[in-house]
C-alpha cells in the first residue's frame, strides 16, 4: 500500500545539512528521494537503521544524516514542520523568571516562565523546564522552569488548533501540531538561556519533563532539541512513549487504550498531515520507539503507570525497541524505562525515586558515578522488542 502523503510535500522536503559540529569531512545529508512513498504497510515498527532508499546504517557518520530523515520523515508525517530559529529571540533570565520576546517576518510575540532557583547553588545551576508545573520531585540543587505550554499552542480540544502565540507569530494555518509548537517554545527559552551573560541557568545541563498529554509534548521536545541534557516524559502513553502500531494492535485485542484514531478527534497535539494515517499507522515510515533513537546518546528516562488507557504493554515495548537505537550507539547506560503498578494518573510513586534520582544525579547534576545502566522496570515482563521487529541493531563504528 502506498503512503497518502502528497508528492508535493516529498518534493518540498529539503536537502538536509548536518550540524556544523559534524560537517568537517562529511557531505550534506541525501534528500528523501523525489517520488518516496513508504511501503509496504505493515504492523512490524520499521527500522531506523535503513535509508529510505534502501542503505543501511553502519556508522556513526552515516547515523547522523539517518536521524536528520528520521526528523524530517515525523515532520512530513505526524508532527509538522518545527520552523527554524526566528530571526529575533530576546529576553532575560532572573532568579524568578525568564522573559521571552520573538521576531520573525514582521510579527513579535512575548512570553515567559516562572523561576524557582535552588538554594545554596554556585555558579549556574542546572534546570528542568517542567510542562505546566512538575508533577516530578525536582531535588535540592536544581532549578525548576514553568513553562505555560498552553499559552504557546492551545490544547483544550480538537477545536484549539491554530490559537496561541506560536500562531500569532506563524499563522493559524502553520502545520505543527501544538506538541511541536510547544517544542518551539521550550528552543526559544534555551536560546534565552544560552545568551544570558549572568548565566544563572547552565544551558549544558536543562532537563524536560510534563505528565499526560504534556508528557507527549516533553518527549518530543526532547527529540526535536539536541541542547536538552535530559528528558524526562511521565506518563505519556500513546503518542508519546507508546507506539502507535502497538496501541493498535492491544485495541485490537480488546483493550481499552488511548489510539491514533482516539486522539486526532480528542485533540490537537498532532499535525493535521496525521490524519490521514491514524486510521492506518501501518503505512507511517516511522513510529514512537524513533523518538528514543532521536534523543540518543542524551539522557532518556521514560516514566510509566500501569493503567489501560496508558498502554503498558505498549509503552514496555515500544521503548525496549527504542533502547536499541542506544545499544547501537554504545550509549545504553543513558537510557532508562520505569513502569510500576498502577497508581492516580500524574502522582510520582516513590517506587520509581531510584531512577530519577540516578538520572538527575548523572545528566544534570554531573555525577558520573551515579547508577543509570540497566534500568528496565516493567512487571510486563513477557514483552520483548523481538516481537515487534524484523531487524536487528547494528553497532555503530
Amino acid at each position: 500500500m502506498k503512503s497518502v502523503v502528497s508528492s508535493a510535500l516529498l518534493l518540498a522536503l529539503p536537502v538536509f545539512a548536518l550540524p556544523s559540529s559534524l560537517h568537517e569531512r562529511q557531505d550534506a545529508c541525501k534528500a528523501l528521494p523525489a517520488n518516496y512513498a513508504y511501503s509496504p504497510a505493515s504492523s512490524k515498527l520499521p527500522d531506523p537503521f535503513t535509508f529510505a532508499d534502501g542503505t543501511k546504517v553502519t556508522t556513526k557518520a552515516q547515523w547522523a544524516c539517518r536521524k536528520q530523515e528520521i526528523l524530517q520523515l515525523f515532520y512530513l508525517q505526524e508532527l509538522g514542520d518545527k520552523p527554524a530559529k526566528p530571526e529575533s529571540v530576546t529576553g532575560t533570565v532572573s532568579a524568578t523568571s525568564i522573559s521571552v520576546k520573538v521576531t520573525n517576518a514582521g510579527k513579535s510575540i512575548s512570553f515567559s516562565a516562572t523561576v524557582k532557583m535552588p538554594s545554596g547553588v554556585t555558579g549556574a545551576a542546572p534546570a528542568i523546564i517542567a510542562y505546566g508545573g512538575a508533577s516530578l520531585p525536582i531535588p535540592a540543587g536544581v532549578a525548576t522552569i514553568t513553562f505555560n505550554n498552553d499559552g504557546v499552542a492551545q490544547q483544550t480540544n480538537s477545536g484549539s488548533r491554530g490559537k496561541g502565540l506560536f500562531y500569532d507569530l506563524y499563522g493559524s494555518g502553520h502545520s505543527a501540531g501544538a506538541t511541536t509548537a510547544w517544542a518551539w517554545g521550550v528552543s526559544r527559552i534555551l536560546d534565552v538561556i544560552e545568551a544570558d551573560t549572568t548565566k544563572k541557568i547552565d544551558v549544558t545541563r536543562i532537563g524536560v519533563t510534563g505528565c499526560s498529554r504534556n508528557g507527549k509534548g516533553a518527549l518530543i521536545a526532547g527529540a526535536l532539541d539536541d541542547r536538552i541534557a535530559l528528558t524526562l516524559p511521565q506518563e505519556s502513553g500513546s503518542g508519546g512513549a507508546a507506539c502507535w502500531r502497538i496501541s493498535d494492535l492491544e485495541e485490537a485485542a480488546g483493550k481499552k487504550i488511548q489510539t491514533a484514531h482516539e486522539i486526532i478527534g480528542e485533540n490537537v497535539w498532532y499535525s493535521k498531515r496525521f490524519d490521514p494515517f491514524a486510521t492506518k499507522t501501518s503505512t507511517l515510515a516511522v513510529d514512537h520507539h524513533m523518538l528514543p533513537a532521536l534523543i540518543a546518546p542524551r539522557g532518556l528516562l521514560v516514566i510509566e503507570n500501569n493503567i489501560d488507557w496508558l498502554g503498558p504493554v505498549s509503552t514496555t515495548g515500544c521503548m525496549r525497541v527504542g533502547a536499541l537505537a542506544y545499544q547501537a550507539l554504545g550509549a545504553t547506560d543513558s537510557f532508562g524505562f520505569s513502569e510500576v503498578a498502577p497508581h492516580n494518573h500524574c502522582t510520582f510513586p516513590s517506587s520509581q525515586q531510584t531512577e530519577l534520582t540516578a538520572f538527575i544525579n548523572r545528566f544534570l547534576k554531573g555525577d558520573a558515578s551515579a547508577k543509570t545502566a540497566g534500568v528496565d522496570k516493567s512487571d510486563q515482563a513477557n514483552v520483548k522488542a523481538s516481537t515487534y521487529i524484523t531487524w536487528t541493531a547494528p553497532t555503530l563504528t
